[in-house]
């Protein structure tokens, strides 16, 4: 293990002789300097953990080192050594970044303490920087995938948003389509992603708790109340909170909502103190909040409010030059987690993909993808590791049978054939009957194909 190196800057040789011999002591490696123009050329070559620097200097002064050294390394910890009395000047130097000031003359045992409290903090500060950096990996901006006209849109209003100062967004979209990512997108790329993102959804939690959710309370608000509890807002202070599903909150708490947009300050349930806080409130919806707010289930005020900047995120049936590469990027996620090494989809699976509208969104694409890997056990995915109906809805969107187009490298009619009869039971949970006439054959002719392929002892 590399040992902490120490530089020590003195013009008194004596000094300098004493402080080495009693650091090197303690553990430290120690390399010393006479002067300002030494100290610099030894701190670059030598890079120490820590400085001690005497203001009172020949030449350069003490306090110019120090700036210099900060402008190559902000990091650096440097102590300084000041005459007794000199206080105004150690005030100065802590101003341009030293971490601590010494008096001379200096007890030695009261100088390792102050040097062992300076390296545990600048050990503390790369943990939390080391933290930041895995926070930041875990945490982060999620990958947003797609190159079509569409996403590039989105992203640029992103981009332009989480530069911003805008405390309201509206993203709205249909089911699955990865409207909770875009928030975290925003937030992880803003000036507010080191304070927290918390998100709640609106239609999941009952009208009268989700105001003790949003606002917290006070003990003895109400009969379960027997502790204070914060709400998000307060606990999201300076960052961000995503209310999804909020056209489905009830008109009651749309209005305590709007009462907070506009004051930007609440009280906690059975409190009679105010807080003000600073956060950026994220909706999203896949309703039709105009619709809405003609049959009266949601403010007109409270949308204009909302929708100061509005994201509306396509349908994947709009964006299906996206398909394929969502695909390949599921394919490497699922790869990694479950230890498969598929390479590939093949070109008729592929065109299957493409054809299929996807009511559910990228939601249902990673479902998908996800059934195929654990399902298969080959290096490309195939036509039969997609459910059945994919198959059938791609086949019918398709123009029937013109979906299913012979791939350049041919294809095992048989596997094509027991596959179909695999998926024609799995969809009629077994029942002979019901399979046969998924597929239009005689119960005697779907009997012969279900011995010949195994599934029929």
């Amino acid at each position: 293990m590399r040992k902490t190196k120490i530089l020590v800057v003195d013009d008194e040789h004596l000094i300098r002789w004493s402080l080495e011999q009693n650091l090197k002591k303690q553990g430290y490696e120690v390399v010393t300097a006479g002067n300002g123009e030494d100290a610099l050329r030894i701190a670059r070559e030598e890079q120490p953990d820590l400085v001690l620097l005497d203001i009172q200097l020949p030449g350069i002064s003490g306090l110019e080192v120090l700036e210099k050294l900060k402008e190559t390394d902000e990091e650096i910890i440097v102590i300084m050594v000041t005459a007794h009395g000199a206080l105004e000047t150690a005030v100065h130097a802590m101003r341009l970044g030293a971490y601590d000031y010494i008096n001379k003359p200096f007890n030695l045992d009261e100088m390792a303490i102050v040097i062992r409290k300076a390296l545990e903090t600048s050990d503390l500060r790369r943990e939390v920087q080391r933290l930041r950096g895995e926070q930041a990996k875990k945490f982060g901006p999620p990958d947003i995938i797609g190159s079509s006209r569409h996403m590039k849109n989105v992203l640029d209003m992103m981009e332009k948003v989480a530069r911003s100062d805008a405390s309201t967004v509206l993203v709205q979209g249909e089911s699955g389509t990865g409207k909770e990512l875009v928030a975290k997108w925003i937030h992880y790329k803003s000036s507010r992603a080191e304070r927290p993102f918390v998100a709640i959804n609106c239609a999941a939690v009952p009208a009268t708790l989700l105001e003790s959710e949003l606002f917290g309370h006070e003990k003895g608000a109400f009969t379960d109340a027997k502790a204070m509890k914060k709400g998000l807002f307060e606990l999201a202070d300076g960052g961000t909170v995503f209310l999804d599903e909020i056209g489905d909150m009830e008109l009651g708490m749309q209005a305590k909502l709007l009462r907070f947009l506009e004051e930007r300050t609440f009280r906690r349930i059975g409190g009679t103190k105010s807080f003000s806080v600073d956060v950026r409130i994220i909706s999203a919806t896949n309703r039709d909040l105009l619709k809405s707010i003609e049959e009266k289930t949601f403010r007109n005020d409270l949308y204009y409010r909302l929708q100061v900047i509005p994201i509306f995120l396509p349908p994947l049936r709009e964006r299906r030059e996206d398909i394929l590469t969502l695909t390949n990027y599921f394919i490497e996620q699922f790869n990694a987690e479950f230890n498969k090494h598929v390479t590939g989809i093949s070109k008729m699976a592929e065109k299957l993909l493409l054809d299929y509208s996807w009511p559910g969104n990228i939601r249902e694409l990673k479902n998908v993808i996800e059934r195929a890997i654990i399902l298969g056990n080959d290096e490309t995915l195939l036509l039969e590791h997609l459910p059945l109906e994919i198959v059938a809805k791609a086949s019918n969107q398709g123009a029937g049978l013109s979906a299913f187009k012979l791939p350049p490298e041919g294809i095992d009619i048989e596997e094509v054939e027991k596959e179909l009869i695999r998926q024609a039971l799995e969809i009629s949970d077994w029942n002979q009957s019901k399979a046969a006439r998924k597929l239009n054959l005689g119960i005697d002719a779907f009997r012969y194909r279900m011995k010949k392929f195994g599934y029929l002892k």
